[in-house]
């Protein structure tokens, strides 16, 4: 068992490692796309530079050190071997003249003690190196002190010779052309990435634009373009949008159809109802009839969903007074809070109707009525808050289906036909959004309808 708990313990790690990782990764296709061309690049840039470093430069740095190294021993060779020149003034002037090299002669002196050694230099590194087995004599050696020159104290019998040579003698002090070139070419590389996916992206977003406003019931103006892929989604974009405008249209007719023809046989009983004497069964009759017209309207309103209406800027107080005007006519103590620059794009009548279902069922089952609106950068908020009896929780999701009604504590559409919830939900949706109910504060049931703007 243990050892199965420890099999499965790296799987659980990785496992986590992973899901760190992708929260850390950008979301965007853009950011991810410049990452997946640039990571392999930056990468295989990292790996050549350290090849570079690792390899080459010290390589060349080497054999300069080396051959510096020579020159030294040689100069020390010459000097030991011709003690009659106790000046060295012919190999000081061999070694500035032949070698570059300043080379001093300075008796008594004793090695400095050691100086601090610089944190990454293959300079210092190499050059000792060398020094040490060509030189085999105890030396002294400063690469810091000043930028452009080393100095190199070796001791002989009785002097110290001194040698001030070039740093460029024994380091490749060039190799910073390569990070230049390294960099340079990385930048025109991200540059030239930026611009290709800039191009790339643009058509996608425009795409997933058209999809947002006709999910909201606006008008679509989208041509594809970009790559191959992206324009056969945006083709298959275009021809489902024409097959639902297609289904719609034909919807549509064919309810026009209908409530044409039903209105004309409801007209033709009222016309003969009106000819009738009045009689308890007449009087009867007509509220039949007027209750059929008024659940047919109903019907077709939620069948039609107001798809031919186009999208407009609509001010959300003006429409809301109105509504806290008639809610006060009917006597009921309304509250509103608004802004009064709230202006959003929906189709008018049909958000109408949606805040009208919502509102007169609040007044329905409630005396005090709440109504708030409030706007962010994507979605217009509004509730609607009553006293009434409220909704079981439950139940707050069956009461949107059609046709459903509460015969308990709260019937949401007492005297109706069930579709007032169902017919809000429908036009909120078809903007996008959605109606949701939750507790009330003022202790009833709370009608939240949320839309994109």
């Amino acid at each position: 068992m243990s050892m199965i708990s420890a099999m499965g313990r790296p799987s659980a790690y990785f496992r986590r490692a992973t899901r760190w990782i992708g929260s850390m990764m950008p979301k965007g296709l853009y950011a991810r796309s410049l990452i997946i061309i640039i990571a392999p690049v930056v990468i295989l840039q990292s790996i050549v530079a350290y090849v570079f470093m690792e390899r080459h430069w010290q390589l060349v740095t080497r054999r300069l050190s080396s051959a510096v190294s020579g020159d030294i021993a040689a100069l020390i060779h010459v000097y030991e071997s011709y003690p009659q020149d106790p000046e060295a003034t012919t190999l000081t002037r061999i070694a500035a003249e032949d070698l570059g090299l300043d080379v001093d002669i300075l008796p008594g002196e004793e090695l400095p003690p050691p100086g601090p050694k610089p944190f990454f230099s293959i300079l210092d590194s190499v050059l000792s190196d060398e020094i040490r087995k060509q030189v085999a004599r105890p030396f002294w050696i400063d690469t810091v002190g000043r930028s452009n020159l080393i100095e190199i104290r070796v001791k002989l019998d009785k002097v110290v010779m001194r040698i001030i040579a070039r740093r460029s003698l024994a380091y490749a002090s060039n190799s910073h052309i390569f990070l230049v070139w390294m960099v340079t070419a990385s930048l025109v590389l991200l540059a030239v990435a930026i611009l290709f996916l800039r191009n790339q992206i643009k058509p996608i977003l425009r795409l997933a634009d058209a999809a947002e406003a006709f999910g909201k019931g606006r008008e679509v103006e989208f041509h594809p373009r970009g790559a191959r892929e992206v324009r056969r989604a945006g083709q298959a974009f275009l021809e489902m949008k024409q097959r639902v405008e297609r289904a719609i249209e034909q919807r549509t007719t064919m309810l026009n159809g209908v409530s044409h023809d039903l209105r004309t046989i409801l007209t033709r009983f009222k016309l003969s109802l009106a000819m009738l004497e009045d009689t308890p069964d007449v009087e009867a009759l007509r509220k039949d009839v007027d209750e059929m017209s008024r659940m047919l309207e109903a019907y077709l309103a939620f069948a039609r969903g107001d798809a031919g209406e186009q999208p407009a800027p609509t001010d959300m107080r003006a429409l809301l007074e109105d509504l806290k005007a008639d809610l006060e006519r009917q006597g009921h103590a309304t509250r509103l809070n608004v802004a009064d620059d709230l202006v959003v794009t929906v189709r008018p009548d049909a958000f109408r109707r949606l805040l009208v279902n919502l509102v007169a069922n609040a007044a329905r089952h409630g005396d005090t009525i709440a109504i708030n609106a409030v706007r962010d950068l994507r979605w217009l908020i509004v509730t609607v808050d009553d006293d009434g009896p409220g909704v079981p929780e439950e139940m707050r999701e069956e009461v949107f289906k059609p046709f459903v009604r509460l015969d308990e504590a709260r019937n949401v559409d007492d005297g109706g036909t069930g579709l007032g919830l169902a017919i809000a939900r429908d036009i909120a949706r078809s903007h996008g959004g959605d109606v949701t109910l939750m507790d009330s504060p003022l202790g009833g049931l709370r009608a939240m309808v949320r839309v994109p703007v």
